[in-house]
């Protein structure tokens, strides 16, 4: 398993949109989920969205309507695509494979806790 490494992560005012990258590897045929997440400072780590091997989607009730996850199964990369960024949006933003089969909800704890390994993040900042 390589450490996630994310990208794509900027300065922006609200309403705008920001599209975050992660390679996918370890995996040549996926059959666990992929999951953004992200921490803002003094707040937990939690997940706003989830794919499963089969493409399902979920998202936290944060971002649902804003962000979109999507997986290029050909170059092997998870986006998140954010758009209608508000301040609140403002974190640190992580990718991660998850040891589940079916992702559920993605802002739950048993999401977190089957991380198989944390990258080092890419910072949204969101001015109001």
């Amino acid at each position: 398993q390589v450490q996630p490494v994310e990208s794509g992560g900027g300065s922006v005012q609200a309403g705008g949109s920001l599209r975050l990258s992660c390679p996918i590897s370890g995996y040549t045929q996926r059959t666990y989920c992929m999951g953004w997440f992200h921490q803002a400072p003094g707040k937990e780590r939690e997940g706003v969205a989830a794919i499963d091997s089969d493409g399902a989607t979920s998202y936290a009730e944060s971002v649902k309507g804003r962000f979109t996850i999507a997986e290029d199964n050909t170059k092997k990369i998870l986006y998140l695509q954010m758009n209608s960024l508000k301040p609140e949006d403002t974190a640190m933003y992580y990718c991660a494979t998850v040891l589940l089969r079916r992702c559920g909800d993605p802002s739950g704890g048993l999401f977190r806790q089957q991380v198989v390994e944390w990258g080092q993040g890419t910072q949204v900042t969101v001015s109001s």
